[in-house]
């Protein structure tokens, strides 16, 4: 199969667009957004287009709020209970899943309605309304995951026919990918061009019929059941792991009614309630077919929010779950949030704005003025993202609250960050030789990172002002690096870029100071700096001039250098020293 063969069709080589997280070109800074975009920087001989920047904005805060709590001193009794009603419920679950899976795009409300109807009978009204809307959301993320896995096989494919179509050995360019190194890639990469194409076919086939593949329980657990060795679980513990993952115990909350919750109640002394499903009822030890359990409950975090709601009978949605590898039993209560009006962009830079640039380490924060001038040293905030799910967010949140906490003590009002987004460079067709690279932007916890930042700055007060990425560790590096540089401050390339982040989110270029004109590297026309306020006296004015050496110095061709000022040879540039002095009335005597 020739070269020609397999590329037959393919377009020409598009230029490559900039990443917004890999600052790969340098331009006139100082501009607005539109003029930047128009202007075309040229480096090595090559020009580059960049891409516009978008204007900073300030982060919604959170929507909703949960907290955990544990089950404690339960009895025997109590466990079994517990067992049997979140397993009856999966089992719904599982079958209600099943159903709005086969009606695909067809389902609408009538289809809901018959599910709902045909829930209650073996479980509640509210349980059968719990359990249809976490179905109707499992389907709903399945759905956009789909769509996602579409979408990077898309890319992948196009890279892979790009490169196919420059000849072998060409080297890329910075608008344009170059080809692959020899033939036995070239030929590696056209065979894998088809195996994704077929791919794509049955993945979009998928799309257009409205098939969704979902494991409750989790694909990643079932695949376990093969590889128990690997996985580290007998079958004992896998499928303790397993059972847990399928059971289902949650009921939404209702307003108006008695503590927020019919279904799972829980008054304010920590007593806990549950209606029993209909099949269950003789399991009952109070009226109306609930089972009350031993235990009583405490939440350590926002009690006081969560017993204003209750007392107010204000929906409050509960869930209980069991951690096998523990042992324990959990109980999760949430809320949602009224929405609160933010504050506006000014008000969050009034009292200037700490920068902070995220990476696979740690957090690299600077503070910088109104006026986007660095203040003090650069602080850095270490995170270890090895190890599980739960170390790397605990990593992640005292990460987050050392953060906050010195912001609240340098007297900040917002914190700035880059709105970064990885979902379309993970694929090894972009980043193929680049494994360490596809390794560290795949377990870099982008959106996790900027949920929790937002939703624990909300509760400090604090503002979030999201930025572009694009070119602030380049031009951070080339503008602010050396500058910050002294004997006892060692400036990184990821403090520079915090403070671009910064002077980005107050609305300054990065670059520290603007260009002079082209006719003439002086004064004359317009200012050079634009780190005063507007409202600054002289802002517009010439800068004056140094102060090391005075007015009337003459250079010296003398061996010996003196730091002394010359003095006048002759009698007109000889100094004064009388003083000028302005009487407050003219003297007319």
């Amino acid at each position: 199969m020739s070269q020609s063969a397999i590329v037959e069709g393919v377009d020409a080589v598009p230029a490559a667009a900039a990443h917004p997280g890999v600052d790969d070109a340098i331009c006139q800074v100082g501009r607005t957004a539109a003029q930047t975009a128009a202007q075309t920087a040229v480096r090595g001989g090559h020009s580059q287009r960049l891409r516009p920047i978008d204007a900073p904005f300030l982060a919604a805060g959170p929507s909703g709020v949960a907290i955990r709590t544990r089950l404690k001193v339960l009895t025997f009794q109590d466990e079994n209970v517990l067992r049997e009603v979140a397993a009856h419920l999966g089992s719904l679950a599982g079958r209600d899943l099943k159903a709005r899976c086969r009606a695909g795009t067809a389902h609408d409300a009538d289809g809901w309605a018959a599910r709902k109807r045909a829930l209650t009978g073996e479980s509640s009204a509210r349980w059968a309304g719990s359990i249809t809307k976490a179905t109707h959301d499992q389907w709903a993320l399945a759905r956009r995951s789909h769509l996602a896995h579409l979408n990077s096989l898309e890319a992948g494919i196009a890279v892979i026919e790009r490169r196919l179509s420059v000849p072998i050995g060409q080297k890329g360019t910075r608008q344009a990918v170059g080809g692959y190194r020899s033939r036995r890639e070239w030929f590696a990469k056209s065979r894998r061009l088809h195996v994704l194409k077929d791919r794509l076919a049955a993945v979009r086939a998928d799309w257009d019929a409205g098939r969704v593949h979902v494991v409750r329980g989790g694909k990643h657990l079932l695949n376990h059941r093969h590889h128990l060795d690997a996985a580290g679980l007998s079958q004992e513990q896998w499928r303790a792991r397993w059972e847990a993952g399928r059971r289902f115990c949650q009921a939404d909350g209702e307003s108006g009614k008695r503590y927020g919750n019919e279904t799972i109640r829980v008054t304010p002394d920590g007593e806990v309630a549950i209606k029993l499903p209909a099949p269950l009822a003789h399991l009952a030890n109070a009226p109306h077919a609930r089972y009350v359990l031993t235990a009583r409950v405490g939440f350590a975090h926002r009690a006081a929010e969560w017993a204003d709601r209750i007392c107010a009978d204000r929906a409050v949605a509960y869930r209980i779950y069991h951690d096998p590898d523990r042992g324990r039993w959990y109980l999760t209560a949430s809320w949602q949030r009224p929405a609160v009006p933010a504050v506006s962009l000014e008000a969050a830079r009034a009292r200037g704005i700490i920068g902070v640039d995220a990476n696979a380490d740690h957090l690299a924060a600077y503070r910088l003025d109104t006026c986007g001038n660095p203040v003090g040293d650069p602080m850095r905030f270490s995170y270890d993202l090895t190890g599980t799910t739960t170390h790397r967010d605990a990593q992640i949140r005292h990460a987050i609250t050392r953060l906050l906490h010195w912001a609240r003590r340098c007297g900040v009002a917002a914190i700035a960050i880059e709105d970064l987004d990885f979902a379309q460079d993970k694929t090894r067709e972009k980043h193929g030789r680049r494994k360490r690279f596809r390794q560290l932007i795949s377990g870099f916890p982008t959106t996790k990172l900027r949920a929790r930042l937002v939703s624990m700055a909300a509760e400090q007060g604090l503002a979030i002002v999201a930025v572009d990425p694009a070119y602030t560790s380049r031009w951070g590096d080339q503008h602010w690096r050396k500058p910050l540089t002294t004997s006892k401050r060692e400036m990184t390339r990821h403090d520079a870029a915090s403070v671009a982040i910064g002077r980005r989110a107050l609305g300054h270029p990065i670059r520290r100071r603007t260009t002079p004109p082209r006719q003439h590297q002086s004064d004359a026309v317009g200012h050079r700096t634009v780190q005063a306020e507007p409202s600054a006296q002289g802002r517009e004015e010439t800068r004056p001039p140094v102060t090391e050496r005075a007015h009337d110095a003459r250079p010296r061709t003398g061996t010996h250098g003196t730091r002394a000022t010359s003095a006048s040879n002759t009698v007109r540039d000889t100094r004064s020293t009388r003083r000028w002095v302005q009487n407050s009335l003219l003297d007319t005597v």
